[in-house]
């Protein structure tokens, strides 16, 4: 690490960042393709639809990006319950950690409103992955007092048995109720202003099972090398769970496999997750955290490219914020490109995007260490 950050970086987790980092240059490939390149697709699963890709490269480049969302809310469990467990080792009380809690989110949902919708061409009220995560932690503010075990189980039974959730009792026809049943759990952009991709249910679920991991984490009785091979059963398990649940096509897929083609089996729904879907990317997601835990317990994880990836997962909703404009290229009043890129080009303004946003995001958190007392604590 830079060594003029080091001492205010001491509460950072090098390996976490290192996942969140990979995540995020991962999700920046998938806006700048999706502003700028024609074969880019998405709503997977977005009321039992099934986008049609050009081409299987176009699938395959479209595919690897759906780790971004479990990695970012799932980490932001964990983040939620190593700050507090930090602040109250400080001294802090539970109702200080529940307020900042609540001052947390709200900045989220401002940010949704005022930085994230226009960027993506939405009215302030989509319900995005900044809402989903905004709201999410503001509850948590309420549940962080729970039991962890508690918590753990009710993240599970949320994430296996939301396809049962029924809302009908919401009524739909008005718009209000239709925009709770969107915001709860039914995704859907069919009636602007009241759209949404990231519902409550499930992703609160993997909040949980984040809060569960920052838990054990901050705990610190497990040893490097024990949690690295921790990480990697987990995600090994995960991914063998995967494959039965896709082989047996029935319960966990929301999108069940139309044939046997390697992209018929890594079809899901992602609008909203599928069990099939989470256990995916969360598989992946701890095999990634145990590399970076490997880099971590060599000492090399702050230096070459490993390096780079930590300067954007130390600060992710600078890098998430700055990049959407970025890569957006064009003001917020114009929601139709101007033009088109072709793939070769995407990849290169994406790559020529991440150098910019490596310079703007080591001198943020300069900034950020500069004045840690200002509003930059909740960015």
């Amino acid at each position: 690490m830079d060594s003029g950050l080091g001492k205010d970086l001491r509460h950072r987790i090098p390996y976490i960042d290192f996942t969140r980092g990979v995540a995020m240059i991962l999700m920046a490939w998938d806006h700048v393709s999706g502003f700028w390149n024609p074969g880019h697709r998405g709503g997977e699963g977005l009321m039992g639809g099934r986008p049609i890709f050009p081409d299987f490269t176009q699938f395959v480049l479209r595919f690897i990006t759906h780790i971004c969302a479990p990695t970012f809310i799932f980490l932001a469990g964990a983040a939620l319950a190593l700050s507090a467990s930090r602040r109250l080792a400080g001294g802090g009380s539970h109702l200080d950690i529940s307020l900042r809690m609540v001052k947390r989110g709200a900045v989220l949902i401002l940010l949704a409103i005022f930085v994230e919708s226009p960027a993506f061409g939405l009215p302030p009220l989509y319900f995005g992955v900044l809402s989903c995560i905004g709201v999410c932690i503001i509850i948590f503010s309420l549940l962080h007092r729970l039991p962890r075990n508690f918590i753990l189980a009710l993240s599970v039974l949320i994430i296996l048995a939301h396809p049962y959730l029924d809302l009908s009792w919401i009524p739909g026809e008005d718009p209000w109720g239709f925009y709770l049943r969107v915001v709860i759990h039914e995704p859907s952009m069919d009636r602007s202003p009241f759209v949404g991709l990231y519902p409550i249910i499930p992703w609160i679920g993997v909040m949980g099972l984040g809060w569960c991991y920052g838990g054990l984490v901050s705990e610190g009785r497990l040893e490097e090398r024990r949690l690295m091979l921790l990480l990697a059963s987990a995600g090994a398990g995960l991914l063998i769970i995967w494959l039965l649940v896709r082989a047996l096509n029935g319960y966990g897929n929301l999108l069940p496999r139309m044939g046997s083609s390697l992209q018929d089996w890594l079809y899901m729904a992602k609008y909203p997750p599928s069990l099939a879907f989470l256990l995916w990317t969360l598989g992946w997601m701890f095999l990634i955290l145990s590399l970076g835990l490997h880099l971590q317990r060599r000492g090399s994880i702050d230096r070459g490219i490993s390096g780079f990836i930590l300067s954007f997962g130390r600060v992710p909703l600078f890098f998430y914020c700055t990049h959407l404009w970025l890569y957006r290229l064009r003001p917020g009043w114009t929601p139709v490109r101007p033009f088109t890129l072709s793939l070769p080009a995407t990849a290169a303004f994406w790559l020529l995007g991440l150098l910019v946003l490596w310079r703007l995001c080591l001198r943020y958190e300069r900034l950020k260490v500069r004045y840690p007392g200002s509003i930059l604590q909740y960015l």
